[in-house]
């Protein structure tokens, strides 16, 4: 009886902690860097489990404004710092006040926090080309630099990316082009990209698996997927163009959350220089925002503290890419994803003119093919109309996977802007080879 007695007690405490509820997390991370998380927080957290839910970011997104009425989400932990704007708008997410200590306000000039509190920046990122360097080296291609050099004729067929309606980060790359070089200069460049790319990925990650197995030997990602690639021991490497942008990936407390205590010991930890060194696993090499973990970087690990750490890199702004975050989406999926195959063959039709007739060797060729390419970069709206919130609130239907259907007054502008795309295509690559049979 004595011993019962004694026993009582911690066995209530076991029971207690087994019976506590889990802190459930919505994320668009991979099981590479979750499982890692998952591990150091409980075992630092033994009265807390993590249960992880993936789902893509706009996926994620829609799950919580779906689920607002009756929540079973503690945390939402992505890249994307517009989807935490739009959620925050939404009152989706609650105000908190972690331990923040040994991390800046921000980072290369782009705030790591959000000033109300409701999400908070636990890991910094760029956004650049990762290449297959045997994948190069074997096909005699050269490599890149910038976003221009995926433009260029020779590197037809060897470029993969992936949408960013099915990615927050392939998002923010698209969004970083459009602010680094403007509306109509961004939307040309990312088509004459995507005249040369061999797919256009359902997931973020399936770029860097097709650059790792030498499908393709571009990719354009977000950097931590080049470097945990190099890292584990793949024969790839990552370059930041000119253009880029230093964004953190944040965290944040679902409101109405089943869990507060628990989620707010999470964004603790991943906060935490305990929960930051678990960044520099090989799998994940995402880059920590506290300074003081840089001391146990790899070597050459890139360090967004140091100057000359992407010195050109854009001041994004985030309330303007939150404002027209669907819109930019939709114009993406119409103009280049589900027009992939009609872009290409015009692109190629260029690409075959300019070869028949360089430099503008025939004025009469040259004429069409500068039509063709007008025709080619041509974009259906101003960045006037996708900043007006009348216009952008028209795209609320979010492609987060194949079987959404787009109805209303969404589908009626996207069957537009499609006509008018699919025409142009045509028309350019009609134009295109008039130009190449010239003599």
């Amino acid at each position: 009886m004595l011993r019962t007695a004694l026993l009582l007690p911690v066995l209530g405490l076991m029971a207690g902690a087994a019976g506590a509820a889990p802190v459930t997390v919505v994320t668009s991370f991979p099981k590479d860097m979750t499982d890692p998380f998952k591990a150091a927080f409980e075992a630092a957290q033994s009265d807390h489990t993590l249960e992880i839910v993936n789902r893509n970011t706009n996926a994620g997104v829609s799950f919580l404004q779906e689920t607002r009425g009756s929540n079973t989400t503690d945390i939402f932990w992505a890249s994307a710092p517009d989807a935490f704007e739009v959620l925050k708008n939404d009152g989706l997410l609650a105000p908190i006040e972690p331990n923040r200590e040994g991390i800046p306000d921000e980072i290369g000039g782009y705030p790591m926090n959000d000033p109300e509190g409701h999400y908070f920046g636990f890991a910094a990122s760029g956004y650049g080309i990762m290449y297959n360097t045997r994948y190069i080296e074997a096909n005699d291609l050269p490599v890149p630099a910038e976003w221009e050099d995926l433009m260029a004729p020779e590197m037809n067929g060897h470029v993969a990316m992936s949408s960013p309606s099915r990615s927050g980060t392939t998002h923010l790359t698209v969004e970083t082009v459009l602010q680094g070089d403007g509306w109509d200069e961004g939307w040309a460049k990312w088509k004459w990209i995507a005249g040369n790319m061999n797919t256009v990925t359902e997931r973020s990650f399936g770029v860097p698996e097709a650059v790792n197995s030498g499908a393709a030997g571009y990719g354009i990602v977000i950097d931590f997927f080049g470097l945990s690639s190099k890292a584990t021991g793949f024969p790839v490497e990552l370059v930041y163009p000119s253009v880029t942008a230093i964004v953190p990936a944040n965290v944040g407390m679902v409101a109405n959350a089943p869990n507060p205590e628990g989620a707010a010991a999470f964004v603790d930890f991943v906060l935490s220089p305990e929960g930051q060194q678990v960044l520099l696993e090989p799998a994940i090499m995402r880059l920590p925002v506290n300074e003081a973990v840089y001391a146990d970087a790899p070597e050459g690990f890139p360090n967004p503290f140091a100057e000359d750490f992407a010195p050109d890199a854009i001041a994004f702004d985030v309330d303007k890419s939150g404002a027209r975050y669907n819109l930019v989406n939709s114009l993406f999926d119409v103009m280049i994803t589900y027009r992939l195959n009609e872009l290409r063959e015009a692109v190629a039709a260029v690409q075959a003119a300019e070869a028949a007739h360089p430099e503008g060797a025939n004025p009469q060729a040259q004429a069409l093919i500068d039509e063709a390419r007008a025709l080619i970069e041509a974009t259906p709206i101003t960045e006037e109309q996708a900043a007006d919130p009348a216009f952008a609130g028209v795209f609320t239907i979010v492609r987060d996977a194949e079987d959404v259907e787009v109805v209303g007054r969404q589908a009626e502008v996207e069957r537009d802007w499609d006509a008018a795309v699919v025409a142009n295509y045509a028309r350019a690559r009609e134009l295109a080879d008039q130009a190449a049979a010239l003599n």
